[in-house]
């Protein structure tokens, strides 16, 4: 059975900006994150691009787009955009920020704009799989569709999980 694509603020943004992406369904599990989701699409986990809602030591939220089989270096991030610490935001607090339940989080259609930060090499892949904003449900598209609509700076700040 052909599952509905839902109407989220994600889906709605990537409409009206004319990005063109595909629908993915797949079984959400808590806590299963991209592991889940690269073996329910039959792709490399490094293809499927996490979005991590984050703050920094004066308590403002940002997003950070990174592989899902690495990790980000809190500490080089925070090197990199000049603050002394970052640290990813609580649930209550990254939902608050975007709009979106953990699980669920996209960087399109934010409640609010949030700056975006993108792991460089992700420009590197063909075609990426990124939350489209619910729980089992991820879009696929090319980075470059991500560059054009958010507008990220680039860093490299990935270490191994």
């Amino acid at each position: 059975m052909k599952q509905k694509i839902p109407s989220t603020p994600a889906v709605l943004a990537l409409r009206s900006a004319n990005v063109g992406f595909t629908p993915h369904f797949y079984d959400y599990e808590e806590r299963g994150g991209t592991a889940v989701s690269s073996r329910a699409l039959g792709v490399d986990e490094h293809h499927v691009v996490k979005t991590l809602v984050m703050e920094d030591d004066a308590a403002d939220a940002f997003i950070v787009l990174m592989h899902g089989d690495m990790k980000v270096s809190t500490k080089e991030l925070a090197r990199v955009i000049g603050a002394k610490r970052v640290a990813p935001c609580a649930p209550d607090a990254a939902q608050r920020h975007s709009g979106y339940r953990v699980g669920g989080t996209s960087p399109f259609g934010t409640r609010k704009r949030l700056p975006v930060y993108m792991e460089k090499s992700i420009l590197d892949l063909p075609r990426i799989y990124i939350n489209g904003g619910s729980r089992g449900f991820l879009v696929g598209m090319t980075p470059q569709a991500i560059v054009e609509l958010l507008r990220p700076a680039l860093v490299e700040v990935a270490i191994p999980q």
